[in-house]
């Protein structure tokens, strides 16, 4: 299958980031499950539990200041149309972040991307009544919570067709926030280009890596080089604002509205189960029940050795908890170890593994499972217990 390699990116516009970690809280300590709160904090519009929508004024914080959208972007060099249009906000970067907190006139939910993104679309699904605010970076819209600039953050963690997406992954881990929810998207490609433009006038095609790749069928069928940007709102964003006629866009319909676009074909994804599963992300967890499904999301690593992988995951099956997905990451400044055996002398990686499972926290197989896991795992930390997205759109 073709990849895309090259990257193709509007002079004005900066996607880089520098992030600094020193406000983050320190990780639960390795073996210790989080405790969860027996009531709600005061600050209702900024924990509200999964969908609730509350814009209630009455919990903001009072020592911190309010801050307005318009302000932070002042002076972020993003976009390419003013600064003032209502339809185009620039994305926040993590430099344009301070530690004051939203204003509570409803809930501010950050995604990565710009106007049009897949991303955005899946904040509204969670939150239909929310301020959607654009993130250049997955890293930002970490930041964006942990520094209240936001309430929540949305963020794609797998893909029907392409995997998972292994950078938020690794940033579960190095953040404090908790899973309070999921999402899915039904992702549908849309063929895009300026008005005016046939598709045998098209010589190339941009969008997300990811994008193009699920769409390899239909764009060697008509021929069409590809280049890769950062996010498929952007590729269509960058198509209409050079006003190129011998390039197209992979995008969403959302996008071809926002940016004035022309929609060429639609659905052109090789496979119509093209689903994305984003996490909803917070600074405290929510409440775990039994009233409805319920998904956990966990961290360990282990020590090496026969059969230990097969032990850990037997702790779920002997209670009858279904697993939904595992995932193995290497063990960030420690990739190698040697091995017990002198005479060996062979050296393996460490990982991580990253487990979701069909069940709430609040349910007691789940607790035995996880004190059953800690008695020989080396690290653990629950992510988040939140309930299961059963729709789908």
């Amino acid at each position: 299958m073709a990849t895309a390699t090259s990257l193709v990116r509007s002079p004005t516009t900066s996607l880089s980031g520098k992030f600094t970690l020193s406000d983050q809280k320190p990780p639960t300590p390795p073996g210790q499950l989080p405790q969860y709160p027996t009531q709600r904090r005061r600050f209702t519009p900024l924990f509200a539990s999964f969908h609730d929508d509350s814009s209630s004024n009455s919990g903001s914080k009072k020592n911190a200041p309010a801050v307005e959208l318009e302000k932070l972007l002042d002076d972020a060099p993003y976009d390419v149309v003013s600064k003032d249009s209502p339809l185009h906000p620039r994305p926040l970067s993590s430099t344009q972040f301070s530690n004051s907190v939203s204003d509570g006139s409803r809930l501010r939910v950050a995604y990565q991307g710009v106007r049009g993104a897949y991303s955005e679309a899946a904040a509204e699904k969670a939150y239909p009544n929310c301020e959607a605010v654009p993130c250049d970076q997955f890293d930002a819209a970490f930041e964006a919570v942990e520094k209240w600039i936001v309430d929540r953050a949305v963020l794609p963690i797998e893909n029907s067709l392409g995997g998972s997406i292994h950078r938020n992954y690794d940033l579960l881990l190095r953040h404090s926030l908790h899973i309070v929810g999921e999402v899915k998207l039904a992702v549908r490609h849309c063929l895009l280009a300026n008005h005016g433009v046939k598709v045998e006038d098209l010589q190339r095609v941009l969008s997300h890596p990811q994008a193009l790749a699920q769409c390899e069928n239909t764009l060697t069928k008509l021929g069409l080089s590809r280049e890769a940007l950062d996010d498929t709102a952007l590729s269509a964003k960058y198509v209409a604002s050079k006003k190129l006629k011998d390039t197209g866009a992979v995008a969403s319909s959302s996008a071809a509205l926002i940016y004035g676009l022309n929609i060429l074909a639609q659905d052109i994804q090789d496979d119509c189960d093209n689903i994305t599963r984003f996490l909803i992300l917070a600074r405290e967890p929510i409440i775990p029940g039994i009233e409805k499904p319920f998904k956990t999301s966990i961290v360990f690593s282990l020590e090496e050795g026969p059969g230990v992988l097969f032990k850990a995951l037997a702790v779920f099956a002997l209670r009858q908890i279904n697993l939904t997905k595992i995932e193995s990451r290497p063990l960030r400044n420690q990739p190698l170890r040697a091995s017990d055996d002198c005479n060996n002398g062979s050296k393996y990686f460490d990982y991580l593994f990253y487990v979701d499972f069909e069940a709430s926290m609040a349910d007691q197989r789940a607790q035995n499972a996880l004190r059953h896991l800690k008695e020989f795992a080396t690290f653990l930390r629950v992510l988040g217990s939140y309930p299961v997205d059963t729709t789908m759109i």
